[in-house]
């Protein structure tokens, strides 16, 4: 039988929710969030991460020392840390809430309002997931436009640039939002397909066979 409505908008909801929350841990992983180049020395590159701080060079290669002290970071890194962190138990949790909601899934004791509400709560879940990884980035781009145009500092001293993790974070922000909206539209489509829905596989033949046996007699 063809997948309803609600299956198909439930299978592409979790499709982009899976990128998403993929994306968001690459983010959160990726040591590129603000990347610096000397112009004393142009095959030097550093990058500041969300755990450590790395210099690239093209003799010695990625050579990366982690941050001795949370506090010793850069404040908007700090927040960043502990939202981005956050977006990732909030898209597991969404993930596994949506999991348990969806039609297919075969779950004898949840009744339909039961995995409605569980989609609701897990697609809402994932939007938050992706504020949570939107917020953070976006406040550290912030910062970095701000510190690049300064005037106060004076224009020998090289500036901080964006790096790719906070393009790869916008994109999974991205992600999680639609995704989520997805899984939340998905409990507004009703159950019509389920009046025309064959018996289950699980259910005896006789059962269904036995009432027509009987008034043919």
């Amino acid at each position: 039988m063809a997948r309803s409505r609600r299956g198909q908008a439930q299978l592409g909801g979790l499709a982009l929710t899976l990128l998403g929350w993929g994306c968001s841990w690459a983010t959160l992983l990726l040591p590129r969030w603000k990347t610096l180049s000397l112009d004393l020395n142009e095959m030097e590159t550093w990058s500041l991460g969300l755990w450590e701080v790395c210099v690239e060079q093209e003799e010695v290669g990625s050579v990366c020392k982690a941050f001795e002290s949370f506090l010793a970071m850069p404040a908007e890194l700090q927040v960043a840390r502990i939202l981005v962190v956050a977006s990732q138990g909030l898209g597991l949790l969404g993930l596994l809430l949506a999991g348990l909601g969806f039609e297919c899934s075969r779950f004898h004791r949840l009744r339909w309002g039961e995995k409605r509400r569980l989609c609701l709560l897990g697609g809402t879940l994932e939007v938050s997931a992706s504020a949570t990884t939107l917020v953070p980035v976006s406040w550290v781009a912030h910062a970095t436009i701000q510190d690049f145009w300064d005037d106060r500092i004076p224009e020998i001293v090289p500036r901080w640039e964006f790096g790719d993790a906070l393009f790869l974070g916008w994109a999974a922000g991205f992600f999680l939002a639609c995704g989520g909206s997805l899984l939340v539209f998905s409990t507004c489509l009703g159950r019509d397909d389920d009046a025309t829905s064959p018996p289950p596989s699980c259910t005896p033949v006789d059962e269904f066979l036995l009432p027509s046996v009987h008034t043919v007699t």
